[in-house]
C-alpha cells in the first residue's frame, strides 16, 4: 500500500515506540527526536514520489489528445510512465524494497546523529523499523474503518471533506492509535 503524507508522523512515532520496546536499542536523547528523524526520512521519500507523479501527470496532460485518439487507458499509461521515470527521481516502486530502503536510511540517520545505540546486528534493528512500517500499513485500514463507523454512528451528521469532519476524523484516529499503542 502507498503511504500518504499525513501518515508519516504516525509511522515515525510507531517506529520510535517499537525501537524503544524492542530491547535492542537504547535512546540517547528520547523518543520524540527519534520520531522526528524517522519522519524526516519518510517525508523525503514521499516527496520524491509526489514529485515524480506530478511530472508524470504533466506529461500525460501534454499528450492528452494523442492518448484520447489512440484510446489509451490513462491509469495504465500513468503507471508505465511512472515506472520508466522512477529511477530518474530515485523512487523505488516495489513497496517491499522501498520500505526496506527507508528502514535502512532511518537506521543510518539515527545512528549517525547519535540518537540510538545497539549491540545487536544492524539487520535486526533495521527489521524492527521495517516491521513497524509494515504493521502500521496493515492496521491503517482497520483503524480507518473503526473511525468511519464511529463517525457514522454520531448523532451529528458530518460531511466528508469539511473542516468539522476532518477535525473529528483526526481526533478519533489519534484515539484509536493510542488505544492500539501506536501513539
Amino acid at each position: 500500500m502507498k503511504i500518504r503524507l499525513p501518515h508519516a508522523p504516525y509511522i515515525a512515532r510507531k517506529i520510535a515506540i517499537d525501537l524503544l520496546k524492542s530491547g535492542y536499542v537504547t535512546f540517547t536523547e528520547g523518543v520524540d527526536i527519534v520520531a522526528d528523524r524517522a519522519e524526516e526520512i519518510l517525508l523525503e521519500d514521499l516527496k520524491k514520489e509526489l514529485s515524480l507523479e506530478e511530472r508524470v501527470n504533466e506529461i500525460l496532460e501534454e499528450n492528452e489528445d494523442e492518448m484520447e485518439f489512440m484510446r489509451v487507458d490513462r491509469r495504465n499509461m500513468f503507471w508505465l510512465v511512472k515506472k520508466k521515470m522512477a529511477k530518474e527521481y530515485d523512487v523505488i516502486l516495489s513497496y517491499e524494497d522501498r520500505f526496506n530502503n527507508v528502514a535502512h536510511q532511518i537506521l543510518d540517520r539515527l545512528y549517525d546523529d547519535d540518537l540510538i545505540n545497539y549491540s545487536v546486528s544492524e539487520n535486526i534493528v533495521k527489521n524492527v523499523i521495517y516491521t513497524s512500517i509494515e504493521n502500521y500499513i496493515k492496521s491503517f485500514e482497520e483503524i480507518e474503518d473503526v473511525v468511519m463507523e464511529k463517525i457514522e454512528k454520531m448523532q451529528r451528521k458530518l460531511i466528508p471533506g469539511t473542516e468539522d469532519y476532518n477535525a473529528v476524523f483526526e481526533r478519533l484516529y489519534r484515539e484509536e492509535l493510542r488505544r492500539k499503542g501506536m501513539l
